[in-house]
């Protein structure tokens, strides 16, 4: 037997104009979490990709038990026992959680010789597995009514259920509160313990130095190395990932908060579990920080959702905020969680996704679209966000989430807000990424816009708010000045149940 489960050799996977994986190479032990890092466009989900079967490779090869194998596809890779969870959710909404969960292989039952699903069995089986992995979910349940975060928990399941020997996780908690986090890394604790080779694709620092046995880092499509993970520090993972010295996670608080431009008042969801009689303010160049799974409340403020009373006021005027348009108007952007539901459109080009929001200040003559000057806008949004794009006319899908992240904030910041709702605007990117969205977030303040920023990552809120808003089953529990904030009293008002 092989001291490897699976390995790859050498791999090389090009798409046009781009080398996306140059010599790569990963070796996963039975039985250890395997973390795998880089930069967004290094290449990591590509590698995955190809060993799930979902991208062909150009070269290289693949050992799975000591064996070379061919994956040609991801049905293939189930049955040799390879499971993924992607860090783009692709759910289909409208069915249950059991039935995407047992997709492509549901429990079937014979009645006069004809086969059909067995609803019962794929429920009581599914009721079981989710309880197995701490998730109390109704397995009837429609996953389209779910959260980001619940849909996540769920596709997780749905690779736990197909007893794999080799689980991917592709930024798995991304989307996940502290609890849903620690409810994971107990079930990769229990699959290492069988005997599962864990790969762990994440930027969080914090993570991988905990659950890890072995690290590998790429850039640039590249192999750079792999090390024991407790061998490792943070600033030596940082400067293997972007090849230079990253002392500076954070950059230096230079605006000055002004006056008040956007207050809320006793607003409340039209959903009685959700947010209610909420009251803040916003000033102008000041960057309030809200901590994670708040998502709806900032929907409700764009217009996305309904709510039953409250007041917005945007610059001492009554603000009727009914639908998105409303907010965009009267210069209020929101950068969504979900970046792929409800961000970017795929079968677009990155010049498309940038420009979407901001089109009407280059119609000559109120119809004629001036291309020219819409394709600077994009090259200067291109160059400004540091997006790695082949081109700007290169589908948005093609992209790594990384980049397409930088993508849709270029596209708020075309359109030149006052008001900018950021939710988990660093979610899914590297450590080199995020200090300059952080910079560019710090530099919009400097200048005077009003963010409010959501972020599941407390080193987040902290290192970046003017204020940081506070909290708990709905309800808002306190604010805390930036300077004064930290992770006991931040967590002590997110804790204090009314």
């Amino acid at each position: 037997m092989s001291e490897y489960r699976l390995e790859m050799r050498g791999v090389v996977k090009t798409f046009p104009g781009v080398k996306a994986l140059n010599g790569a190479q990963l070796r996963l032990r039975p039985g250890t979490v395997h973390a795998l890092m880089g930069e967004n466009g290094a290449g990591k989900s590509t590698l995955m990709k190809c060993m799930f079967g979902i991208y062909k490779m150009d070269e290289g090869e693949i050992y799975y038990e000591g064996e070379k194998v061919s994956i040609t596809d991801p049905l293939m890779a189930l049955h040799k026992g390879i499971a993924m969870v992607h860090q783009e959710l692709q759910p289909i909404p409208a069915r249950s959680v059991a039935e995407n969960i047992f997709l492509g292989r549901y429990p079937l039952k014979r009645v006069l010789g004809i086969p059909f699903v067995d609803h019962e069995k794929m429920n009581t089986d599914t009721a079981a597995l989710l309880k197995k992995v701490r998730m109390n979910f109704d397995p009837k349940q429609p996953v389209g009514s779910l959260s980001v975060s619940q849909m996540q928990s769920v596709e997780i399941a749905k690779a736990v259920s197909a007893n794999c020997k080799v689980l991917i996780l592709d930024e798995p908690t991304s989307s996940l509160t502290q609890n849903e986090v620690e409810a994971l890394f107990r079930i990769v604790e229990d699959l290492r313990a069988e005997g599962v080779s864990i790969v762990y694709i994440s930027h969080k620092m914090d993570e991988i130095l905990r659950i890890s046995d072995e690290v590998t880092i790429m850039r640039d499509g590249q192999y750079i190395g792999t090390w024991d993970a407790k061998e490792l520090t943070t600033e030596f993972i940082i400067t293997k990932m972007v090849g230079r010295e990253l002392t500076n996670l954070f950059p230096a608080r230079e605006n000055k908060p002004g006056e008040v431009v956007f207050e809320v008042e006793n607003f409340t969801s039209i959903n009685p579990k959700s947010f209610r009689n909420v009251n803040f303010n916003l000033r102008k160049g000041e960057i309030l920080g809200v901590g994670a799974q708040r998502t709806e409340l900032m929907e409700g403020l764009f217009g996305i959702r309904s709510h039953t009373t409250g007041t917005i006021r945007y610059k001492g005027q009554k603000l009727e905020v009914r639908r998105p348009k409303d907010a965009i108007d009267r210069s209020i952007a929101m950068l969504t969680e979900d970046r792929r539901a409800t961000g970017i459109m795929g079968v677009l080009s990155v010049a498309d996704n940038i420009s979407i929001a901001s089109l009407r200040k280059y119609l000559d003559f109120g119809f004629y679209l001036n291309s020219k000057k819409v394709e600077e806008l994009v090259q200067d949004n291109v160059r400004k966000m540091a997006i790695k794009t082949p081109s700007s006319k290169t589908q948005i899908q093609s992209l790594s989430g990384g980049n397409q992240q930088k993508v849709l904030i270029g596209r708020w910041l075309a359109n030149d807000p006052d008001v900018l709702i950021l939710d988990e605007p660093t979610r899914g990117i590297d450590v080199g990424a995020k200090y300059e969205i952080y910079c560019i977030i710090a530099d919009l303040a400097k200048q005077g816009k009003s963010i409010i920023m959501i972020s599941s990552e407390m080193s987040e809120l902290i290192g970046m708010s003017d204020r940081v808003m506070v909290m708990c089953d709905g309800r808002v529990t306190g604010f805390i000045d930036g300077a004064d904030a930290n992770q006991e009293n931040i967590m002590e008002l997110a804790t204090r149940f009314e």
